[in-house]
């Protein structure tokens, strides 16, 4: 990996729209004070929200704004420190005790330290974080994107608790490490349940709710630049008004863009019910939803997008 230049944290709520707006991500005003906040009083910054309305981009649009490495913790059912923080080598440790016994190493005392110390610990994304960037970065802690924390078990939140408050981690048999400068902490929930309040206690917290029409139509405009100008306002009218229905999973920014690339694609100018109906699966990831809105509802939407947008 390339060296990146390091840059300095934004200095008010304006530059860091500036910040992230530099990565074509375009956030509302409130988002970007809690992205400010968070950066400025070195706090964790939680996020949560329906999937695909761009909270693990924050991450990512941090990591490349500010020259930092960014370091992923994909969370899941059954996650444990031996995946998220560190484990130890067994194999080499195995190898290390047979030399031992082979050159007559008696003493269990010294061959316990000689086993158990840095050169035989596996370090995994959070004890990574905490250690510092690396990777040829050089620019300073790391971003740690703690991600989808909902879909790890409640055991594992208790264990960021030590980490969210004093950026540090206990290893038995080496004491405690501590991170010399916090990495930047983004975590998100997609909210498949609740997260206890003793780490949001911890984190600024902000809800990332699905975009208004017109910051909508800036999104679109930046992330499929090759979509006619007719046709971005028509995606976006459509999906605004999908997401009124009573559906199983709502369209996120993410499917708006897929589906306007996937348009763009074809060769559309327009939106016609033909064209809806047979791409409504990159909008719509629920076959029930599909088959609520293919056909006549389908039809019936698309037309009053029309007759607002010729309004």
């Amino acid at each position: 990996m390339t060296a990146q230049t390091r840059r300095d944290l934004p200095s008010s709520i304006d530059s860091t729209v500036a910040l992230l707006g530099s990565a074509d991500y375009v956030a509302e005003r409130s988002l970007s004070t809690a992205v400010f906040l968070a950066l400025k009083m070195g706090r964790p910054l939680f996020l949560e929200g329906e999937a695909g309305v761009g909270k693990t981009e924050i991450a990512k649009v941090l990591s490349a704004t500010l020259g930092r490495k960014l370091v992923r913790l994909q969370c899941y059912e059954g996650l444990d420190i031996a995946s998220a923080v560190y484990e130890w080598n067994y194999a080499r440790q195995m190898i290390e005790i047979r030399l031992a016994e082979a050159e007559g190493v008696k003493s269990r005392e010294g061959l316990g330290q000689d086993i158990f110390n840095e050169k035989f610990l596996i370090r995994r994304p959070i004890l990574q974080a905490l250690e510092g960037g690396g990777d040829g970065f050089h620019n300073g802690p790391p971003v740690l994107l703690i991600d989808e924390l909902d879909r790890a078990d409640e055991p594992f939140e208790a264990y960021l608790l030590e980490v969210l408050s004093d950026f540090q981690v206990t290893i038995p048999e080496l004491g405690t490490i501590k991170a010399l400068e916090p990495p930047i902490v983004i975590i998100t929930s997609n909210r498949t349940r609740e997260i206890h309040d003793a780490i949001k206690r911890r984190c600024f917290y902000h809800w990332v709710d699905y975009p208004d029409a017109v910051r909508e139509l800036d999104i679109l405009r930046r992330k499929a630049p090759g979509a006619a100008e007719n046709l971005s306002r028509e995606v976006v009218a459509f999906v605004q008004r999908l997401r009124k229905l009573d559906l199983f999973k709502q369209p996120g920014v993410a499917e708006t863009i897929d589906w306007s690339q996937a348009l763009v694609t074809l060769d559309k100018m327009s939106l016609d019910a033909e064209t809806v109906n047979d791409t409504l699966g990159a909008l719509l990831k629920y076959q029930d939803d599909i088959a609520r809105i293919r056909g006549s509802e389908a039809e019936r939407l698309l037309k009053d997008v029309k007759a607002d947008i010729a309004a």
